[in-house]
């Protein structure tokens, strides 16, 4: 007798479940999936013990027929692929024909369906994949699966599963994202006779993300959309201030197929760049349509990984997008509240009913009652008053020298004079202890520094870098608004414990913390200068030696090239160790070799293919930034907060740090008149 042997029907079935069905989530996921195929507009899923005991599927689709009913239960039995090349043009959530026998080898299934304008329908029960009965039964128009006793016949598959609040997560979550993918369609998900979701089903996909998200971060959504050759993109990014540990909230829908891609979801980061704080990934939900033959969907019995044919091209169409979407924003928070409840004292509705109110989603026109102070501020909206305040500013040198290392930086690039003292032309700051002019310096320490002059920053605003890297577009956006009008002018009135700048202007008041604006200042201005061709290297009367490890010191022979197209040159010194004989001039005194390591540990870096010399850059501009830049405790003069003010505003994104802090907080007049019940 032979050793090999086809497996039965039900065996081969009870190894394929294993792959289908690994959890309830599974048996929600492929049954939802059928439904949504059927062209159903309401589908309602009802579970008791987590799935477990009790998963019921009901739609109103289209419904089948005795004979599709009872050919639904074979294995490889669909009607969605007839020929082979039916495989390059799948349009359908399922085509493999492996679900429903599946969950029936695993469970006791019950099925009733009956399609539109038939006298009845067909109820048909199976029980760890033996059919039991096949009877007519009156039915309304749809299908309903009804699964009990999940895993009765495989115990130990049964002993993995988790918690019921574990199991109904998983659950929840796959409801989500089917209703993020299907605005259309009216999702409702109970648990022991208890809501957990109900969707509207209108189409709109602002109002499937109010009801997964809630109203809250619904509002803080903008929308995004766009086209090229070959993908159209549509959806909504929450604000940069509304964020999440991981990347659960990043949702992307490849012709209206939920799927996990890492290169999308890099995408969608890059497009933030610096807007983030780090380890913090944002809310997204991008729905991305393109031709089927495009995308290979056959890669998993599960459906969630997809390959592209075309994979840089449409990871850099996201990327072009996301950043786009966030340039022509002002993305300044506004504690208490979110950017599109501008004043609406309208109550939360209490679910998603047919009589809610969807004009909350529309902004009111923010209140405009100007803050009364002691003295009017001066008004700097028109370009002359900017060039006033401007030329002034310059009169004070270059500013804020705490780290002391930053006032060597290329001496003739910027030429300072001495700080002339500017009369403070409101009376009563908040600045603390009000310190004047004249004691604002430390003792030894010069209050000009070397920060980019008003020429150079122009000249930053306008600059469009060229990537030296095909694949990386980080800094190529093209036509970006002027920054001007994404910051509105605002007046400096004083400073709060030496480290916050309190700015006004008609619409509220704004704190500034001067540390992160003007780290924001010098990484653009660094960033500009690492771009560059030839990159200025200083020499070193006295090199600098790099002891390293075997490792790292093959990884740098071999890459010295690299090193050279960044300014740092390299020579050989004995075992394992290299001389630093010259490095760019905008590295910061003090912090040279710990960038450059720093350097060293990303071509070494596990598993990395090749160098990224725009990444070695940007890390860099980074490191010297945040060194260079004036820190807390440091008391300005109010010639030097507009100065500070100013040179923001030309910053191409004014308004979080290179880690992805926030640098300008507003507090509209309202919400000050709020605080005091000056308005209830």
């Amino acid at each position: 007798m032979a050793d090999i042997q086809v497996m039965d029907a039900q065996l081969a079935n009870l190894i394929a479940a294993g792959e289908v069905v690994e959890r309830p989530a599974s048996v929600v996921k492929e049954l939802v999936e059928n439904a949504i195929d059927a062209c159903a507009t309401r589908i309602e899923v009802h579970l008791e013990e987590g799935g477990l005991m009790s998963i019921r599927v009901v739609d109103n689709g289209r419904g089948m027929d005795s004979e599709d009913c009872c050919l639904a239960f074979e294995r490889h039995a669909t009607s969605k692929l007839i020929r082979e090349r039916d495989l390059s043009h799948i349009r359908t959530l399922g085509f493999r024909g492996e679900a429903l026998p599946s969950i029936a080898a695993v469970s006791r299934t019950e099925i009733k369906s009956t399609q539109a304008g038939s006298t009845g329908g067909t109820r048909i029960r199976i029980a760890g994949g033996v059919e039991e009965v096949v009877e007519p039964v009156a039915h309304p128009r749809g299908t309903e699966v009804h699964v009990t006793d999940l895993f009765y016949n495989t115990p130990a598959r049964l002993k993995y599963m988790k918690t019921i609040h574990t199991e109904v997560g998983h659950v929840s979550d796959v409801m989500n994202r089917q209703a993020l993918s299907h605005p259309g369609i009216s999702f409702v998900l109970t648990h022991n006779d208890k809501q957990l979701l109900k969707t509207p089903g209108d189409g709109k996909l602002l109002h499937a993300i109010a009801a997964v998200y809630g109203m809250n971060i619904a509002r803080s959504m903008i929308p995004i959309e766009a086209e090229s050759l070959d993908y159209k993109l549509s959806g909504y990014l929450a604000r940069p201030e509304i964020t999440r540990a991981g990347r659960s909230y990043m949702s992307t829908i490849i012709n209206g197929r939920y799927v996990r891609n890492h290169g999308v979801n890099n995408a969608i980061l890059r497009g933030y760049h610096t807007l983030l704080p780090i380890n913090r990934s944002p809310i997204a939900v991008l729905a991305i349509e393109m031709e089927p033959s495009l995308v290979d969907v056959n890669v998993h019995p599960a459906k969630l990984e997809v390959r592209f044919s075309k994979e840089q091209e449409l990871y850099s169409f996201v990327e072009e997008e996301v950043r786009r979407a966030w340039s022509n924003e002002r993305l300044i928070p506004e504690p208490g509240r979110t950017r599109s409840s501008e004043g609406p004292r309208t109550p939360k509705p209490p679910s998603f009913q047919a009589s809610m109110d969807w004009s909350l989603f529309v902004p009111e026109q923010a209140e405009t009652s100007e803050l009364t102070t002691s003295a009017k501020p001066r008004q700097t909206s028109s370009p002359e008053d900017r060039q006033v305040a401007t030329e002034q500013a310059s009169r004070t040198g270059n500013l804020y020298s705490s780290y002391s290392a930053a006032q060597e930086y290329e001496q003739s690039l910027f030429a300072t004079e001495p700080v002339v003292p500017v009369e403070n032309s409101v009376q009563g700051s908040i600045s603390i202890d009000n310190p004047s002019p004249d004691s604002i310096a430390e003792p030894g320490v010069p209050l000009a520094i070397d920060e980019p002059s008003d020429e150079e920053m122009d000249e930053m605003a306008e600059a469009e870098y060229e990537p030296d890297e095909a694949q990386s577009n980080e800094d190529q956006v093209e036509e970006s608004p002027s920054t001007g009008e994404r910051v509105p002018d605002m007046y400096p009135v004083g400073q709060v414990h030496g480290t916050y700048i309190i700015a006004q202007n008609a619409d509220g008041m704004y704190m500034i913390d001067q540390h992160a604006a003007q780290e924001r200042i010098f990484y653009e201005y660094f960033l500009n200068k690492l771009h560059e061709e030839a990159v200025e290297s200083q020499d070193l009367l006295i090199p600098i030696t790099l002891e390293l490890t075997t490792a790292e010191a093959g990884a740098v022979e071999a890459h010295r090239d690299w090193f050279e197209r960044i300014g740092v040159h390299l020579e050989p010194f004995g075992l394992n160790s290299f001389l630093v004989r010259s490095h760019p001039r905008w590295l910061p005194k003090g912090e040279e070799e710990a960038i450059i390591h720093e350097m060293v540990e990303m071509v070494v870096k596990p598993g990395r293919k090749g160098i990224d010399v725009v990444k070695l850059r940007e890390a860099a501009a980074i490191t010297m930034s945040c060194k260079a830049a004036i820190k807390a405790n440091r008391h300005l003069n109010h010639a030097e907060l507009e100065a500070l003010i100013e040179r923001l505003r030309r910053t191409t994104s004014p308004f979080t740090c290179p880690h992805g802090r926030p640098i300008i907080i507003h507090f509209s007049t309202y919400d000050i008149e709020k605080m005091f019940k000056r308005v209830m």
